[in-house]
């Protein structure tokens, strides 16, 4: 009976802090639990994001397909800001120092920091093969960022394990804590985001990327092209990294199809 109340006490001071530190995203429109600061957050990513540029292996500047990388990066974001500011929004990301590296890894990867610290893999260069399919990467990774997706999956991991609010040092210094975002963001095993994003997390990630790549003068048609050609990488194997926390590719493929209208009233060629 003491365990039944002890694990009955448990839910209850979850559903509590559940429901009492929800906030609405104002681009999603959807409810989201929020235990930490995007500040206090992306002090954390900002350490981890050092220690991860420190122990590999940056492509140089002059190289071309770190050029294509800056350059596409660099478009999406300024996309994603214009978006936000014709929504009533203009100063929401003005914490995100932008950053773009290349990565020599043949891991088909790439990811976004909270902040704006963005990697790409080269191993995925060869799977992208042109900037358009690259700025269809890009986006996604990059929504999952601005639209809070990893603060919510750091809050969920915070709640589940009884730590509530934690902020500035308290979450920088939490052991725990700290570990719960090694475990979202997974850049100390390398292979970028480890947790699953839910459902409707990526399928905020592929409406808003195509968006925001549409938004930066990239067809968002190419979205379709580029997740048949990773479907065809696993094979009935084990998927990439970039595959192993998304739904299946012919998932993707038709709710892309879905959304396709809608980014294509962003798009506008030769912007």
């Amino acid at each position: 009976m003491k365990k039944y109340i002890k694990q009955l006490s448990a839910i209850v001071i979850f559903t509590m802090i559940f429901h009492s530190s929800c906030v609405t995203n104002a681009i999603t429109g959807r409810s989201q639990l929020s235990l930490i600061s995007d500040a206090d957050l992306q002090a954390v990513a900002l350490v981890q994001y050092k220690e991860f540029l420190s122990t590999n292996k940056i492509v140089p500047d002059a190289n071309s397909n770190t050029a294509m990388v800056k350059r596409v990066g660099s478009r999406v974001a300024a996309a994603v800001k214009q978006y936000y500011t014709s929504k009533g929004l203009p100063n929401a990301l003005d914490n995100y120092n932008w950053e773009f590296n290349l990565v020599d890894s043949k891991e088909v990867n790439a990811w976004c920091m909270p902040g704006g610290k963005v990697v790409v893999y080269t191993g995925i260069l060869p799977v992208t093969q042109n900037e358009t399919a690259l700025a269809i990467v890009l986006g996604h990774e990059i929504t999952h960022a601005v639209v809070g997706h990893g603060k919510e999956r750091v809050s969920q991991q915070l709640a589940a394990q009884g730590l509530g609010a934690l902020g500035g040092a308290a979450f920088g210094s939490n052991t725990k804590a700290v570990n719960i975002f090694n475990d979202v963001y997974g850049v100390s095993a390398q292979y970028g985001v480890l947790l699953p994003n839910s459902r409707k997390q990526e399928l905020e990630a592929d409406r808003f990327g195509l968006i925001f790549a549409a938004s930066a003068g990239y067809n968002p048609n190419a979205a379709v092209e580029f997740w048949t050609r990773m479907a065809s990488l696993s094979n009935g194997q084990k998927p990439p990294a970039f595959l192993s926390t998304h739904p299946s590719d012919e998932e993707r493929i038709q709710k892309l199809k879905e959304v396709l209208p809608e980014a294509l009233q962003y798009y506008h060629p030769g912007k």
